[in-house]
C-alpha cells in the first residue's frame, strides 16, 4: 500500500522503552551499583523494601514478589489450594496469560463473555457460569480499565468463591478510592517491562490482605520451604524476585501515577480528536483507566493496521486468538463467547506511552483520519 504523501516520512513507533531508558540512565545505574555493591542479590532487603511499598500504595497488608506475572496467576490458585478437579472462571480475550497459569495447576479454565463497551468480564455472563464445581474467578482488568470489580465481588462472596484480580496491566487504577487489587481475595501483578510499572525484565507480585495466604505464598515461590530444604506446602515452585527487579521497580514506583497521567492525556487527546466514522475510539475514563493499552475497534482492522504501517504509525493487536480458539488447546464443543469473539476481530492498539509527545499523537490521529474503509 502507498502511504498518503502528507505521511510518507512520519514514524511513529507503538513503543519506545530507550526512551525512558536515556531519561533515567543516572539513576537506573546508580540502583544497580547499589545492588551490585551489597552482595545480596536474592530475598534480601531491596524485596522487602519494594514489597513494603508496593503492598501500601495499593492499600493491602501484605505483597509477594515473585518471577513473572504468570507465575503470580498460578501461585496465587494454589496459595487457594485450586488444583485438578477445580473449575476457574475466566475470560478468554486477555491473550491466554490466566488461561496458562489455570492449566498449570490441573484445573479447568471456564470462561465467560465479555461485555462492550468495557471489554471486560460481563457480570451477568459470569453469574451464568458459576457452578458448584467453580473453586476461583480470575477477573483481569484488561487494557489498564477496572472492570466491575465491586459488582464482581459481590457475586463470589455471595457464592463463597475466592475473587482473584489479574492487575498485571492496570498498576495504579482506582474506583472509590480503592485500587486495582485491593478488591479480590488475592491480586496478581506483572511487572514485564512493557507494563506500566515495568522492570527490566520478567518479575511479578501476588498481593492479599490475609496472612495465611501471604505466608503460603512465600512458601510457594521458593520450593514449598518452611525451614531451608524442608518442603511444607504441596506445588512449590522457583520463582523469586530478585534484588535487582526490585530496587528498579522500588524506584520507577515514584513516578507510577505521573506517568499514568500522561497515559490519559494521550488517551484523552485520541478521545475527543479521532473521528472516523469506521473507527470506534473508547471514551475517555477517569482514575479507574490507566490506559496500558489504547485500544479502538474497526471492522475493517486489518486493513486499518495496514494503512497505519504504510504511514509509518506502529500498533497491534491485543488478542488476535481467543483462548477457548487456541490451537493447542481445542475444547469440543467450544463455548460460545460472541462478544469476545467479535472483538478479536475488531480490537486496534495505538500508540499510548508516556514518551510520546503530541505531535506523534496527532500524526497518529492525521494518519486514521486519512484512511479510506471500503464501502
Amino acid at each position: 500500500m502507498q502511504a498518503p504523501a502528507p505521511f510518507a516520512r512520519l514514524r511513529v513507533p507503538f513503543n519506545d522503552l530507550g526512551r525512558a531508558a536515556r531519561q533515567e540512565h543516572d539513576a537506573i545505574a546508580g540502583v544497580l551499583a547499589r545492588v551490585a555493591r551489597s552482595g545480596w542479590y536474592v530475598l534480601g532487603e531491596e524485596l522487602r523494601r519494594f514489597e513494603a511499598a508496593f503492598a501500601a500504595y495499593v492499600g493491602v497488608a501484605h505483597a509477594v514478589g515473585v518471577g513473572n506475572g504468570t507465575d503470580a496467576i498460578e501461585l496465587a490458585l494454589r496459595a487457594l489450594r485450586i488444583g485438578p478437579g477445580s473449575d476457574v472462571v475466566t475470560v478468554a480475550n486477555a491473550g491466554m496469560y490466566a488461561t496458562t497459569a489455570i492449566r498449570r495447576t490441573g484445573a479447568r479454565p471456564v470462561y465467560a463473555d465479555v461485555a462492550v463497551p468495557s471489554m471486560n468480564l460481563d457480570v451477568h455472563a459470569l453469574e451464568a457460569a458459576l457452578t458448584p464445581s467453580t473453586a476461583a474467578v480470575i477477573v483481569t482488568h484488561l487494557y489498564g480499565r477496572l472492570a466491575d470489580a465491586e459488582a464482581i465481588a459481590s457475586v463470589c462472596a455471595a457464592r463463597g468463591v475466592p475473587l482473584v484480580e489479574d492487575c498485571a496491566q492496570a498498576h495504579g487504577a482506582r474506583r472509590g478510592g480503592r485500587m486495582a487489587g485491593a478488591f479480590g481475595t488475592l491480586a496478581c501483578f506483572s511487572f514485564y517491562p512493557t507494563k506500566n510499572l515495568g522492570a527490566l525484565g520478567d518479575a511479578g507480585a501476588v498481593l492479599t490482605g490475609d496472612g495465611a495466604l501471604a505466608a503460603r505464598l512465600r512458601a510457594l515461590r521458593q520450593y514449598g520451604w518452611g525451614d531451608k530444604y524442608e518442603v511444607r506446602e504441596p506445588g512449590g515452585v522457583n520463582s523469586r524476585l530478585d534484588e535487582v527487579q526490585a530496587a528498579v521497580l522500588a524506584h520507577r514506583l515514584a513516578a507510577l501515577d505521573a506517568r499514568n497521567a500522561r497515559r490519559r492525556a494521550i488517551a484523552r487527546r485520541y478521545a475527543t480528536s479521532l473521528r472516523h466514522p469506521a473507527i470506534a475510539v473508547p471514551a475517555a475514563g477517569g482514575d479507574d483507566d490507566v490506559v496500558h493499552l489504547y485500544v479502538v475497534r474497526c471492522a475493517q482492522r486489518d486493513a486499518l493496521r495496514a494503512h497505519l504501517a504504510a504511514c509509518g504509525i506502529g500498533s497491534d493487536v491485543h488478542y488476535p486468538v481467543p483462548d477457548h480458539l487456541q490451537p493447542a488447546y481445542p475444547l469440543s464443543p467450544p463455548p460460545r463467547l460472541p462478544v469476545t469473539e467479535r472483538l478479536a476481530r475488531e480490537v486496534l492498539s495505538l500508540p499510548c506511552f508516556p514518551d510520546l509527545d503530541d505531535a506523534e499523537v496527532d500524526g497518529v490521529i492525521d494518519a486514521c483520519h486519512a484512511w479510506r474503509a471500503a464501502a
